[in-house]
């Protein structure tokens, strides 16, 4: 985790670097790099995210969180700057 979070220090630092040219710096696979830019949501949010996942398994399935209703959940936090995509793939 601790390389995936270098990784996105270093894409925020200096955006137009390849995937490529991180893979080669980090010594990671551009799989990796790849993995460690799409999965945001696992920073401060996973907790919450979990939490209400975890809250659904006793609710009654009509009433529990879709990826859409968590996507939701997430852009009224405030700092949330989420995409629903990125949502779905973390709820899948």
């Amino acid at each position: 985790m601790e390389s995936f979070e270098q990784i996105r220090r270093a894409h925020r630092w200096e955006p137009e670097l390849s995937t490529r040219e991180l893979a080669r710096r980090f010594g990671t696979h551009r799989r990796t790099v790849r993995e460690a830019l799409v999965s945001p949501v696992h920073d401060r949010w996973a907790p919450i995210v979990d939490a209400w996942l975890e809250a659904d398994r006793t609710a009654p399935r009509k009433q529990r969180h879709t990826a859409r209703r968590v996507w939701e959940r997430l852009v009224d936090e405030p700092g949330a700057q989420r995409s629903e995509r990125t949502a779905r793939a973390y709820v899948a």
